[in-house]
């Protein structure tokens, strides 16, 4: 089908005024309303569910690696064994940190002196 045939089946003329496209192409309540529905909600809860809080920003192992001073190689050879919380969803999947479990952990490990 030609250009001009999807035009007649739009409605749109062929010789059709731009600025009145302009005005049809407008953001129209629609499009408001779907930004407005995809903001977390005001009356207190989250729509990432309400563990949001306990867990904080989803961080790589990179972001982790620089947040502890170290390498990538160091957190998944030496603190993920000693206990570094993560999260993997499959046998073969990335490695997901989280922010506030990573500084939770180290200060649980300030705490008891170190890895032990």
């Amino acid at each position: 089908m030609t250009t001009s045939g999807k035009r007649r089946m739009s409605g749109l003329a062929l010789d059709a005024n731009p600025l009145t496209l302009q005005a049809f192409l407008r953001p129209g309540l629609a499009e408001n309303w779907a930004r407005h529905s995809a903001t977390p909600q005001s009356h207190g809860q989250s729509t990432l569910g309400p563990n949001r809080n306990l867990l904080g920003a989803p961080l790589s192992i990179r972001e982790v690696a620089q947040l502890l001073g170290c390498s990538a190689w160091t957190v998944r050879q030496r603190h993920v064994p000693a206990g570094l919380p993560y999260f993997r969803s499959g046998p073969n999947s990335k490695l997901v940190f989280f922010h506030d479990q990573v500084i939770a952990w180290i200060f649980q490990q300030q705490t008891k002196g170190g890895r032990k």
